[in-house]
């Protein structure tokens, strides 16, 4: 896992500039004027994105909670008949508060969000963070009421679930395992994510502190065909198409 730079092109706007120099000042970034070689850290279409540059006509990876594919699956999808509503207990007026330990681009925490969760984003990436931080910012404009059952820290899920002082009823957990699919979306994403972090080594070390910390279950996502994680059984699994949500009840 390793910091990228933030590249600022003087062909950008003055404001652009600007608000790549504070996110390089707050998240503690090196700052490029020359062609970025590799990945780095730049603005898409108003959104901080990070982009492979060694690919012509690469399009950035982003957090966008506004995204056609969010509001349509807020908006119509299977709400708390979804399979991840099941899996976090979501039911009538009980909405759990959840912290999403491998919250990624954010996508399921705002599907948790919607369905009236309060979500507690951790996430150890700077870069990842700092593309969460940037989609909350944008978030906070359009739909506050969304943006503020948000929460993010920038801290390792491991320890930080040791020490974390706050009530949470469910941790969820979706650590990265390789896809077999080949869809250019995904391949896109999980080739930068894979460059930008690293493979997920250490996730197996994530259950024992998760089942420590919630007061009610854990919940990991796997695809279908995967093994439990760190080969612990579930108490019981929840299955989509493509995914398993393997949930463990908390008995503390």
């Amino acid at each position: 896992m390793h910091n990228i730079p933030v590249f600022i092109d003087e062909t950008q706007s003055e404001e652009q500039q600007n608000q790549l120099k504070r996110v390089a000042e707050h998240w503690q970034f090196s700052v490029q004027n020359t062609l970025p070689a590799g990945l780095a850290l730049t603005l898409e279409d108003g959104k901080l994105a990070v982009k492979d540059f060694s690919e012509a006509k690469q399009q950035g990876v982003f957090v966008d909670f506004l995204s056609g594919s969010s509001v349509y699956r807020q908006q119509h999808g299977g709400g708390k008949k979804e399979p991840i509503a099941k899996a976090v207990g979501v039911k009538g007026q009980e909405v759990p508060v959840v912290l999403d330990a491998t919250p990624g681009l954010g996508r399921d925490a705002f599907v948790l969000a919607s369905l009236g969760c309060r979500v507690v984003m951790m996430e150890r990436s700077p870069v990842v963070a700092a593309l969460l931080a940037d989609g909350l910012h944008r978030l906070a404009e359009q739909a506050p009421e969304l943006e503020e059952k948000f929460r993010l820290i920038h801290g390792n899920s491991i320890e930080g679930m040791n020490t974390l002082d706050e009530q949470i009823d469910v941790v969820y957990l979706d650590p990265m395992f390789p896809h077999r699919k080949k869809s250019a979306l995904v391949k896109k994403e999980m080739r930068v994510f894979q460059q930008l972090l690293g493979s997920d080594d250490d996730a197996d070390s994530l259950l024992a502190p998760a089942r420590e910390l919630a007061g009610k279950r854990v919940v990991v996502k796997r695809p279908a065909y995967a093994e439990p994680l760190a080969d612990v059984p579930p108490a019981m699994a929840i299955t989509s198409k493509k995914h398993r949500f393997d949930v463990y009840i908390s008995t503390h």
